[in-house]
C-alpha cells in the first residue's frame, strides 16, 4: 500500500506492507542514488532488525554507517542530540547525503532533529519499527527532544523524504508496545472518522493478529494524518486535532519523569483520551454513553483508561496544571484542549478555564 503526503515539492510516499524492510535499500537508492547514509537505531532494534536492513542497503550499493543509542524515552535529550550530530559530521556525510531513523518514535524524533540541524538540513528517511511510529510519529515532520519543562518542546519541523513501514516487523513487538501504538490508531477514529472507529471495534483482534486488517489500519491511520498535515503542516490550526488525548497524556508522562516502566507514551495517550472525553462530558458536550463506548474499546484491547492505572504515587493537580501550561498548544498563557462533541467529532477549544481543569483533575486523582 502507498499513502502520499502532499506538500508540494516536499511531498513524499509512505510505503506500507509486510516485507517492506527487504526492499528498503532499493527504494532509497531509487530516491537518493548517490547518497551515503547514517543509520541511527537503538540497541534493542539493532539486535533484531539492523542486519536485514543493512543487507538491503548493501545490496542496493548504498554506503552507510551505523550509530546506536540507548533504548528509551530518556534518549531524547541534549546529550544524545549533541553526540549524534558530532558522529554524523565525523562520518563526513555531506548535505546531499541522508540520515535514516531505524526504530520507534524516540529514534525517529531524535534522528529527525539531528537531520534538521546538521549542515542546516539533510535528507531524512523514516523506517519505523513500532506501530506507534508507523501510524503517527514517522509521518508529518515533527522532530525533537524533551526538556525538563516538558515533552518535545525543543525541535523542528523537518519532513522525511520517504517512510518505509514494514508491518511484519510489528510481529516482534512486545504486546504492551503494540497496545500502546494502537492507542494512536484508535485516536484517528475518535478525532475525525466515526466509521473507522466502528471498523476498529469490529476488527481490532485481526489488527493485532497481523492479517491484512493490520495493513489497512496502518494505511487508514497514515492517510488520516497525511490529510491533516497537508492542510496544516506547521500546526497553526487543524493539525492540533492530532493531539487528542496528548495534553493530558504528556502531562502524565512528565509527572512520572518519563519512566517507561510506569507509563509509555501510548498508554498516556489512552488515559488522556479518556480524560478528554470525560472532560467533554463534564462540559456538557457529550453524554455518558459516548464515554462508556470509548472506555469499552480501549479496555477491550488492554489499554489503561484511568489515572489510577499508573503504578506509584502521582503529584497533585497543581503540578499537572504547571506541566499543561508548558504545552505547545498554549497561546498567550491560555489553555488549549482537544475536546469532542461525539465519536469522530473532535475540535480545538482555546481559552479553557484553568480552574475547571484543576477541579476536574483533583476529582480524577482522588477516585
Amino acid at each position: 500500500m502507498n499513502v502520499r503526503v502532499e506538500l508540494g515539492n516536499r511531498s513524499y510516499d509512505i510505503k506500507i506492507g509486510r516485507g517492506v524492510l527487504g526492499s528498503a535499500g532499493a527504494e532509497i537508492a531509487q530516491l537518493l542514488p548517490d547518497a551515503r547514509l547514517a543509520v541511527i537505531t537503538d540497541e534493542t532494534v539493532a539486535g533484531i532488525h539492523l542486519k536485514p536492513f543493512s543487507e538491503s542497503l548493501s545490496a542496493a550499493g548504498l554506503d552507510h554507517t551505523v550509530i546506536t543509542v540507548p533504548a528509551g524515552e530518556s534518549t531524547k535529550c541534549f546529550r544524545e542530540f549533541e553526540r549524534l550530530c558530532d558522529e554524523v559530521l565525523a562520518a563526513r556525510l555531506e548535505r546531499g547525503d541522508a540520515v535514516v531513523a531505524l526504530g520507534g518514535g524516540v529514534v525517529g524524533d531524535l534522528t529527525g532533529f539531528v537531520s534538521a540541524a546538521v549542515r542546516r538540513g539533510m535528507a531524512f528517511i523514516q523506517v519505523p519499527t513500532t506501530l506507534l511510529a508507523q501510524v503517527d510519529s514517522s509521518v508529518g515532520g515533527k522532530t525533537g527532544i524533551n526538556s525538563r519543562h516538558g515533552k518535545n518542546l525543543i525541535g523542528a519541523f523537518h519532513q522525511p523524504a520517504i517512510v518505509l513501514a514494514d508491518t511484519a516487523i510489528l510481529d516482534t513487538l512486545p504486546i504492551r508496545d503494540f497496545r500502546a501504538g494502537y492507542a494512536e490508531v484508535a485516536k484517528y477514529g475518535l478525532l475525525g472518522d466515526a466509521a473507522f472507529f466502528a471498523w476498529l471495534e469490529d476488527n481490532w483482534q485481526a489488527v493485532f493478529a497481523g492479517g491484512p486488517e493490520r495493513d489497512e489500519a496502518v494505511a487508514r491511520s497514515c492517510q488520516a494524518k497525511a490529510d491533516v498535515v497537508a492542510a496544516d503542516e506547521l500546526e497553526s490550526g487543524r493539525r492540533a486535532l492530532l493531539n487528542l488525548g496528548h495534553t493530558f497524556g504528556h502531562a502524565l508522562e512528565a509527572a512520572v519523569s518519563y519512566e517507561t516502566e510506569r507509563l509509555v507514551h501510548g498508554e498516556g495517550v489512552s488515559i488522556g483520551m479518556m480524560l478528554a472525553h470525560e472532560f467533554s462530558e463534564r462540559l456538557g458536550l457529550i453524554g455518558p454513553e459516548t464515554v462508556d463506548r470509548v472506555r469499552k474499546h480501549l479496555t477491550d484491547v488492554g489499554l489503561p483508561d484511568r489515572i489510577q492505572d499508573i503504578p506509584g504515587q502521582l503529584p497533585p493537580a497543581e503540578t499537572f496544571l504547571d506541566i499543561i501550561a508548558q504545552d505547545k498548544k498554549v497561546s498567550r498563557g491560555a489553555l488549549t484542549f482537544i475536546l469532542t462533541r461525539g465519536i469522530g467529532e473532535a475540535f480545538v477549544e482555546k481559552g479553557v478555564d484553568p480552574a475547571l481543569v484543576s477541579d476536574f483533575l483533583k476529582e480524577k486523582l482522588e477516585i
